[in-house]
């Protein structure tokens, strides 16, 4: 057997869309199951998302400390940011996010890993990158509102977020994920045998 996810598409015999917000909607299927019985799954559609993990040449990681309201907690999380852009290439959403939420520009890119967050009820799928090489962005800082403008920045060393990771401190998806991910990447071929920057991304294609 070989170990991958596979596309698969089971039939929707309904659709509707109750909900239609600024970024995400909320979708509900009538999806024929395989013993031909139908089942009604509410699921939120969403634009897709790149994260950066902005590794620096002391080891230590950019972290970004910012308030996330459905979960009445400040997480500590890498910068990421939403695909607003149909057809977006992901490395461009993710060199402006590095841009905006940190000031900061990289040499070196490379994919870290695809995941979806939450498969069982919401469609987003989320590229983490690996960005290395790093240096202060030229020109002003980007002007950030709302929940940005109370966020925190910091580098931390790797070993510090897996503590983090692995007691319970530290929740948010991306960087958990990503920094998991690195360990790992570290461990085995090594950070050079990563994907490239534009590797394929079937769950959200993207011009060149």
């Amino acid at each position: 057997m070989e170990l991958k996810d596979t596309p698969q598409e089971w039939r929707v015999v309904a659709t509707t869309t109750p909900f239609q917000g600024n970024k995400t909607s909320v979708r509900t299927d009538d999806v024929v199951m395989p013993d031909g019985t139908v089942a009604r799954r509410d699921y939120q559609v969403h634009p897709g998302s790149v994260a950066v993990l902005a590794l620096d040449d002391s080891g230590r990681v950019l972290v970004l400390n910012q308030y996330r309201h459905p979960v009445r907690h400040k997480l500590w999380e890498i910068p990421a940011g939403l695909l607003d852009v149909p057809g977006e290439n992901p490395l461009h959403a993710a060199q402006r996010e590095l841009y905006e939420e940190a000031h900061v520009k990289a040499e070196d890119w490379r994919v870290l890993t695809d995941v979806y967050t939450t498969p069982g009820g919401c469609d987003e799928a989320v590229r983490i990158f690996l960005a290395r090489d790093l240096s202060e962005a030229d020109g002003e800082r980007f002007e950030v509102s709302e929940e940005e403008a109370d966020m925190e920045l910091d580098r931390v060393p790797l070993e510090d977020l897996v503590r983090g990771v692995l007691a319970g401190e530290l929740h948010n998806n991306c960087l958990v994920v990503g920094v998991l991910s690195l360990v790992a990447a570290r461990a085995g071929d090594g950070l050079d045998a990563l994907r490239p920057a534009d590797a394929p991304w079937p769950a959200r294609p993207f011009d060149a």
